[in-house]
């Protein structure tokens, strides 16, 4: 979790998408179906904090 969440708001939001159309992110790939689940759950609960905002980018 740490891990995308370092990567940056955009980079979240994108991952996200990513998750919801079934795509095995390398930072998920040893969860299985549901440990993956539970981290897309967490990272919509997360992002939802922020709406449509990205407040701070992470720089390359």
């Amino acid at each position: 979790m740490e891990q995308l969440c370092l990567k940056g708001c955009s980079s979240v939001r994108e991952d996200i998408k990513r998750l919801t159309a079934g795509v095995v992110l390398p930072e998920v790939r040893d969860l299985d179906l549901d440990g993956r689940a539970a981290v897309l759950k967490e990272l919509q609960a997360i992002m939802a904090v922020y709406g449509d905002a990205c407040p701070i980018e992470r720089s390359g």
